[in-house]
């Protein structure tokens, strides 16, 4: 029994290390697999960041289904890239529709984030590439998310999940305790 659970034991740590290598090389190279979103205010007046989002809401609604075609970072910003223009016209027909005479421009550049967390992962301070999309002047507080791996565009069939291998193996030997 004992040579049962040394032999288990030594499993979990081999999976618990090629985990945390596994981690650790993802979040050296986090810059280079996310695609973000940064939806910009015209200004910071209450009306200005009210219709941000609803404009948010809205392009959320619309990339949902480009965004879980979406294999790879790649194929992400070739899809987001290729509907700007559709895009643009989401935000544009929200904004007038709600009285505003500004419209929207749309675009997939890098820029630099701050560090955001998002439940359990953190994506630090850095350069980005992005959807860009800034309503009149741009010039307001923002809202940003992550459109790859899709972190805020997730439909029933599409989602990410991200869990530790290491806190799974501690969980389970706290429950079995």
């Amino acid at each position: 029994m004992k040579k049962i659970v040394a032999v288990i034991i030594a499993i979990l740590a081999v999976i618990g290390t090629v985990a945390l290598v596994k981690t650790m090389g993802a979040e050296q190279q986090a810059e280079t697999d996310y695609l973000r979103i940064h939806v910009r205010a015209n200004s910071n007046s209450q009306t200005d960041q009210s219709i941000k989002y609803i404009v948010k809401d809205e392009v959320v609604k619309f990339v949902t289904p480009y965004a879980s075609q979406c294999t790879d970072k790649e194929r992400a910003m070739e899809i987001i890239s290729g509907i700007l223009p559709e895009i643009e016209e989401v935000c544009d027909r929200v904004l007038k529709a709600n009285g505003f005479d500004y419209k929207s421009k749309a675009s997939v550049r890098a820029e630099e984030f701050p560090t955001r967390v998002y439940g359990d992962l953190t994506l630090e301070n850095g350069i980005y590439d992005a959807l860009i999309i800034e309503l009149g002047s741009g010039t307001g507080d923002n809202w940003w998310c992550v459109i790859y791996p899709p972190l805020c565009f997730t439909s029933g069939t599409a989602g990410v999940q991200y869990r530790s291998a290491i806190m799974d193996i501690i969980n389970k030997f706290k429950r079995n305790a």
